[in-house]
């Protein structure tokens, strides 16, 4: 039986869909924010496209069926995911961002939590949801077995209670739509300071409206401009024991797999952007002679470029697929394929928008093309979702120094270690 990377009808209907809402809805974004200059205040004016896409059924796609929802597989969501970005990447942010918040429950949540917490996403409300992950001193140690640094933020257990303090940056969606917290933010803690994470790391659900729950900054960045990157202030924060999700120690696999999930979509997005940078290119070099005899497109050395650029992006959308395609195999245990995409497709992502930016010239260092606002989108790809030296090839480094790994497993559909 032979390799089949034909989309099946539902999977081209989904993609044709995701095009269509990009070209006819999300285009809209750019001219929306372009004279707003507090960052908060471009998140807020996204929330219409938001609306929209919930309307459209996007939300309700991050929620599995028992809890009244129809949630896409991973090799959907980065179908969804490169069309959408190809457009407009701030508003994808937003529900990959509420999907990285709802992952913890969809993947370990007993009965009543994925009711409890899951079901309102399925509304018709532009609900948001977080994940608090990043130390305001940074995340890439946070499975650190030295139980003295990684993760600060504690949860003790006070009666029926949880009770949290800490500090989280860069926790995407937790400011809300009018500041007042997301509908729901996955904490990632230590509820014992004298173990280390295989221990004691643990993610606690934390509400709309709790108290102590606090967004005293809003870090701006030079791309992906209505993001929303707050710094979060955790002071006594208190639960019932039940949001916690699984038990002490299972926060380890729990965010490792929150952010595996995320990978393939990224890698989707950076095929996205990397089509945006090419058709703009393709066309340029098409129509524009610059001052000469013949269109750009007919010397060599440009025709060379766009045939370079091109072939990266088919390579990219393939393992973007095959690394969704695998997580869905695997019922989310892969974690080589994943990291991978993301790692490849983000650094390529740089690398294929400079060269359509060498293409047309210094014209793309200006805001006359498309093309630096591209630029300054895919730069966030490597650093951030867990940053490509940080994290990603760190946790591919323990893998291939682990003695039950297996070379050949990804191709052949098994998972690596």
């Amino acid at each position: 039986m032979a390799l089949d990377f034909t989309l099946s009808e539902e999977q081209q209907g989904l993609r044709l869909q995701a095009r269509a809402f990009a070209d006819d809805v999300l285009s809209g974004v750019a001219g929306t924010i372009a004279d707003i200059k507090d960052p908060l205040e471009r998140f807020r004016a996204i929330k219409p496209y938001y609306e929209k896409m919930v309307d459209a059924g996007f939300l309700a796609g991050l929620v599995p069926a028992e809890q009244g929802g129809h949630r896409f597989s991973n090799l959907q969501f980065a179908i969804a995911c490169e069309e959408l970005a190809r457009v407009e990447i701030n508003v994808p942010t937003a529900l990959l961002g509420t999907g990285l918040g709802l992952y913890p429950v969809i993947k370990a949540g007993t009965p009543e939590q994925k009711e409890r917490f899951l079901r309102p996403f399925t509304g018709s409300e532009p609900r948001l949801a977080a994940i608090a992950f990043t130390e305001a001193a940074g995340g890439a140690n946070f499975d650190s077995p030295d139980a003295s640094v990684g993760v600060q933020t504690f949860a003790e257990r006070d009666g029926d209670e949880w009770v949290i303090n800490g500090r989280k940056a860069y926790t995407t969606n937790a400011s809300g739509w009018d500041d007042d917290g997301a509908d729901l933010i996955a904490v990632v803690c230590r509820v014992d300071p004298s173990k280390p994470p295989l221990e004691s790391l643990a993610i606690i659900m934390v509400e709309k409206g709790t108290p102590g729950v606090n967004i005293t900054g809003m870090i701006d960045t030079i791309g992906h401009l209505a993001s929303n990157s707050p710094q979060v202030s955790l002071e006594n924060v208190r639960v019932p024991l039940d949001n916690m999700i699984g038990q002490p120690g299972d926060g380890m696999d729990l965010t490792k797999g929150a952010f595996s999930w995320t990978c393939s979509s990224i890698a989707a997005a950076c095929v996205g952007k990397m089509r945006a940078a090419f058709d703009f290119a393709y066309e340029f070099t098409r129509t524009e002679k610059r001052s000469g005899p013949h269109p750009v497109i007919e010397y060599q050395n440009a025709g060379y470029m766009l045939v370079d650029i091109k072939t990266r992006i088919e390579a990219g959308r393939y393992l973007a697929w095959k690394a969704a395609d695998h997580f869905d195999q695997t019922d989310g245990a892969d974690r080589e394929l994943s990291n991978m995409s993301k790692i490849y497709n983000s650094e390529l992502s740089v690398q294929v928008v400079y060269d359509a930016m060498r293409l047309v010239g210094v014209d793309s260092y200006t805001t006359m093309t498309p093309v630096a606002g591209i630029m300054q989108d895919v730069l966030c790809f490597p650093v951030y979702d867990g940053g490509n030296m940080g994290v990603r090839r760190r946790h591919l480094h323990e893998m291939l120094m682990n003695p039950a790994y297996d070379p050949l497993a990804a191709a052949e559909n098994r998972v690596s270690v």
